[in-house]
C-alpha cells in the first residue's frame, strides 16, 4: 500500500455497480472488508461478507463492528412510491450511523446523489435528502459525495442509451445540461475520502464530475456517446409530455420493473444536473482522471465484450 494507512471499511452496496468498484479498489489497495449482501457470495481474500440488508439492525451491528470508516453506496434508485423511497434511502441510512456510533466508527462516506439538491422534484431526490439530514444530525465524522449520472463498464442503467447510439438516435429529455464520471474515478475518491484523517473533507457535500468544466449538453452528450460506439448518433431531446407518457406505457409493459417512470422523468426534466463549482473536492485531494471521451469508449468496448452492445 505505498506506506499508507490499512483500513478496515464496512460497505453497503458491494454487490451493484458502483459498490462493486468501489470494492475491487479496497481490495486493489490493500484494505479489509465487511461487505453486506442479500444473497450468497464467493469468498474473496480480505471481504467478509455480512448476510442482510438496511432494514436488519443486527446485521447492520455486525457490519460495523471493528471497523475503520464506513462508505455507504447502498440505496433505492427505482422502487413504487415516496414511502418506499423513505424507507430505503433515509431509514436505512438512519440505523447504519446509528450502528455505526453506537460501535465507535467516527469516519461515514455516504453516497448521495445530486438530485438532492433539488428535492422537490423527485420523491428520489427527496429521500437522498432526506438520507443526508440523517448523516448531518449525527456525531460521526462524515462527508458527503453527490455524484451525477454515473457510467462504466457493468453499469446497465446507462446501457440503454449506449444502445440507442448504436442505433443512431439517441433519445433525450428536454433541453438542458449534465455532470457525468466514471465508476472507477468516483470509486477512488470514495475509498480517498474513508481514509482521510486531515479534516480537511469533514462535514463537506462534494458534488463530482469528470472535471469537464460546465458539464455537457444533452446534445453534446448524445454526439459523445455516438463517437464511442463509432457511428453518428443524433439527439432527439422529448417533450416532457412524451416522457411522461412513455412512463406510462413502461408502467404497463415491465410493472414494477419499469426503468421509466413518472418520477424519474420529473428530475429528468431538469435543466441543470451539472456538479456545482463551489462544492467541487479541493483538488489538493482528488482530480478525476477519466476524461469522458476515454471512460465512453472504454465502456463501450466493455459492453460489446460481454455482447451487450452490437
Amino acid at each position: 500500500m505505498d506506506g499508507a494507512r490499512r483500513m478496515i471499511v464496512a460497505l453497503t452496496g458491494a454487490t451493484g455497480f458502483l459498490g462493486g468498484a468501489v470494492l475491487e479498489r479496497l481490495i486493489a489497495d490493500g484494505h479489509g472488508v465487511r461487505a453486506l449482501t442479500r444473497r450468497p457470495q464467493p469468498e474473496r481474500p480480505g471481504v467478509a461478507w455480512i448476510a442482510g440488508d438496511l432494514a436488519d439492525e443486527p446485521a447492520l451491528a455486525s457490519l460495523v463492528a471493528g471497523t475503520d470508516a464506513v462508505i455507504h453506496v447502498a440505496g433505492a434508485v427505482n422502487v413504487p412510491g415516496r414511502a418506499a423511497f423513505f424507507a430505503a434511502n433515509a431509514e436505512g441510512t438512519r440505523v447504519l450511523v446509528e450502528q455505526a456510533q453506537a460501535a465507535g466508527v467516527t469516519r461515514f462516506v455516504l453516497v448521495s446523489s445530486l438530485s438532492a439538491r433539488e428535492p422537490q422534484l423527485s420523491d428520489y431526490g427527496w429521500s437522498k435528502r432526506e438520507g443526508e439530514r440523517m448523516v448531518e444530525a449525527g456525531t460521526l465524522d462524515w462527508t458527503i459525495v453527490r455524484p451525477p449520472a454515473i457510467y462504466g463498464p457493468g453499469d446497465r442503467e446507462m446501457l440503454e442509451m449506449f444502445q440507442m447510439a448504436a442505433r443512431g438516435l439517441v433519445m433525450l429529455p428536454p433541453t438542458g445540461r449534465l455532470s457525468v464520471i466514471h465508476a472507477d474515478d468516483l470509486a477512488g475518491l470514495l475509498v480517498l475520502l474513508a481514509g482521510d484523517r486531515s479534516g480537511l473533507s469533514t462535514g463537506a457535500t462534494y458534488e463530482v464530475d469528470d472535471g469537464a468544466p460546465g458539464g455537457f449538453s444533452h446534445v453534446d452528450f448524445a454526439h459523445a456517446l455516438g463517437r464511442a460506439v463509432g457511428r453518428r448518433a443524433f439527439a432527439l431531446s422529448l417533450p416532457r409530455l412524451a416522457l411522461m407518457l412513455g412512463a406510462r406505457v413502461d408502467g404497463l409493459l415491465r410493472g414494477k420493473g419499469a426503468k421509466l417512470t413518472a418520477d424519474r422523468v420529473r428530475y429528468f426534466c431538469h435543466p441543470d444536473w451539472v456538479a456545482a463549482p463551489d462544492r467541487r473536492v479541493p483538488e489538493s485531494l482528488w482530480r478525476a482522471g477519466i476524461a469522458v471521451e476515454q471512460g465512453l469508449t472504454a465502456t463501450a468496448a466493455a459492453y460489446r465484450a460481454k455482447g451487450w452492445l452490437k
